[in-house]
């Protein structure tokens, strides 16, 4: 298929129509690759070039269709990626050599898996990524790296030859026949130690006269807004870390994309003292919610085990109640798997274009790779549901 390939430096110069479409495609979509998602980091200054991403959206384009599209970012040091390049970037700067600017394929701050390389079909897929590694080649950048992947991508990366890395998520997923229909059948899943742990960590909240309400987006008031901004921004103050994202991007967020969100708020004694912002990814015909995010939380008052009520059993009610097929819990974290969270492999891809560093990474990511194999079968083994009789 003939095509023209283009480089866009603002995602508003693509049609936001053209590019969900295109997203509602890919077997893997998720709500942070669309269009409005994507638009607001820009327009409120969190993923921009003076914050270290540079964007430079890459588009394959035919008969006045988008054929295939991917976010490109160049970068300038390897914060909010969640997979870690940092000891790469030291060995560079060891031997004197630029690692930055890099090119990354992802979505800013967002560790969840999905499509990257947006596509019509596979070839057109390879046809892009193609472009994408022409294109970084011709800038001269040390490197490029697509991150949490989806199948049709890691596919696609596989066949140009990038080498390929796996870390661990740990997410829930609805046994099939039948389905857990309430908190309590979930429970009767889990071994014995595990229902006594959740209930004892539930029971403490509760006897906190901590208490819950959920409210959907398109219900969140501004005030709901303004509190969950206060408990995430100090979440990062508290491990001394400016929040990545603006207040107004999630002003964007409420404007732009509400059904896509999921507020859980906590009250002790007639006061909101933390709460939970959940990403959902809806059915496209009945917008019945299919997948959850676990995303941010923050508290302006500790509570024992108000963590997991917030971020783990609230969130897992919800699904269970509205016949969500996955809750994915988040980067890291095996404390989530006591909460059924099971692990799952997560997949990105890179190519270096200076040889022997290339080399060198290769046999870096055969034996993490054959380390993470072990670890993986080392969490399976204390798998905490039930074995079936």
């Amino acid at each position: 298929m003939n095509y023209v390939t283009q480089v866009h430096e603002s995602i508003q110069s693509i049609k936001k129509t053209q590019w969900n479409d295109l997203l509602a495609a890919q077997r893997e979509p998720t709500p942070f690759m669309r269009h409005e998602y994507l638009n607001a980091l820009e327009v409120s200054l969190s993923a921009v070039a003076d914050t270290g991403w540079q964007s430079r959206f890459v588009t394959l384009e035919g008969d006045g269709r988008l054929l295939g599209a991917c976010p490109l970012y160049l970068k300038t040091h390897s914060y909010g990626e969640y997979v870690f390049d940092w000891a790469w970037a030291q060995a560079y700067e060891r031997h004197g050599l630029d690692y930055y600017p890099k090119a990354l394929v992802a979505v800013p701050f967002t560790p969840v898996p999905g499509a990257r390389l947006l596509a019509l079909d596979d070839a057109l897929r390879l046809a892009l990524l193609n472009e994408v590694m022409r294109l970084c080649a011709a800038w001269q950048v040390s490197s490029l790296h697509l991150l949490f992947t989806s199948a049709d991508d890691q596919r696609a990366s596989e066949s140009l030859g990038l080498m390929q890395r796996q870390t661990v998520q740990f997410h829930w997923q609805n046994p099939g026949a039948p389905r857990v229909t309430s908190f309590d059948e979930f429970l009767m899943t889990l071994n014995q130690d595990k229902r006594k742990k959740i209930r004892q960590e539930r029971n403490k909240v509760l006897q906190a006269g901590v208490e819950f309400c959920a409210i959907e987006g398109p219900d969140m008031s501004e005030e709901n807004w303004d509190f969950f901004y206060r408990c995430y921004s100090q979440t990062y103050y508290e491990h001394g870390n400016a929040p990545y994202l603006s207040r107004e991007f999630f002003r964007a967020q409420a404007s732009l994309m509400p059904e896509n969100w999921l507020f859980f708020k906590a009250k002790q004694g007639g006061e909101d003292i933390a709460c939970s912002l959940i990403g959902l990814e809806r059915h496209p015909t009945t917008q019945a919610p299919r997948v959850a995010y676990g995303r941010y939380w923050g508290a302006t008052r500790r509570v024992d085990c108000l963590h997991f009520e917030a971020c783990y059993y609230q969130p897992l009610a919800w699904c269970i109640e509205h016949g969500v097929e996955r809750f994915e819990g988040g980067a890291q974290g095996e404390h989530k798997m006591a909460r059924a969270l099971l692990p799952v492999s997560t997949h990105s891809a890179h190519w270096l274009a200076h040889p022997s560093f290339a080399n060198a990474v290769e046999h870096f990511l055969e034996r993490e790779g054959q380390g993470m194999n072990e670890y993986l079968e080392h969490l399976k083994s204390r798998n905490p549901i039930k074995a079936k009789p």
